[in-house]
């Protein structure tokens, strides 16, 4: 194997998310990475803390680039439109990297995971803001808007959610979303 010179950490997390989206994430090994890289799996550690450690900043990488789509979706526009396009990108990037999406739910010592996560989080607030909840059902509302999007999706991509139109059971799940929150502030 020929040594591949000027290798840095984003050519092993570009790897990495290489072999996650061709073999899933449990196939993710140092030696599948060093070998898309042609070179020897130890020479990995000068950039990466072993298996675990490229498993964290897989992770760390993949939640930042979610929180970064969905952030992007919501750009410019506000209220149900923001829910329906948040709700949009997040089943979109779901299914586009079922790998990486697991990865952003794998747990991580350390803030870089929290502030990698950050984007996610503050568009959902921006986008609940809208509505005037107080902090507590905002958090509450923001909780259940994870939920639901995360239990489809896992559904979606485990094929259980049986025969029909999953757009159009999807919609019907963000448009009963949104009837809740709406009735939550008719109510205060």
């Amino acid at each position: 194997m020929a040594r591949k010179r000027g290798l840095d950490h984003d050519d092993v997390i570009n790897a990495g998310f290489t072999v996650i989206d061709r073999d899933g994430v449990e196939r993710v090994s140092l030696r599948a990475v060093a070998d898309l890289l042609d070179v020897q799996p130890p020479s990995l550690y000068s950039h990466v803390a072993g298996l675990g450690g490229l498993l964290d900043d897989l992770a760390i990488a993949a939640t930042a680039d979610f929180g970064e789509t969905l952030r992007a979706s919501a750009i410019g526009i506000a209220g149900d439109d923001a829910v329906r396009a948040f709700a949009t990108a997040y089943r979109g990037w779901a299914r586009t990297h079922p790998g990486r999406y697991d990865l952003t739910l794998r747990t991580v010592a350390g803030s870089e995971r929290k502030s990698a996560g950050i984007g996610a989080v503050e568009t959902m607030d921006a986008i609940l803001a809208h509505y005037g909840l107080t902090d507590h059902d905002a958090r509450r509302a923001g909780r259940a808007l994870r939920a639901s999007l995360h239990g489809f999706v896992t559904l979606q991509a485990a094929d259980a959610l049986g025969r029909g139109d999953h757009d159009a059971s999807f919609d019907a799940l963000v448009e009963l979303f949104l009837d809740g929150l709406r009735a939550r502030v008719a109510t205060g």
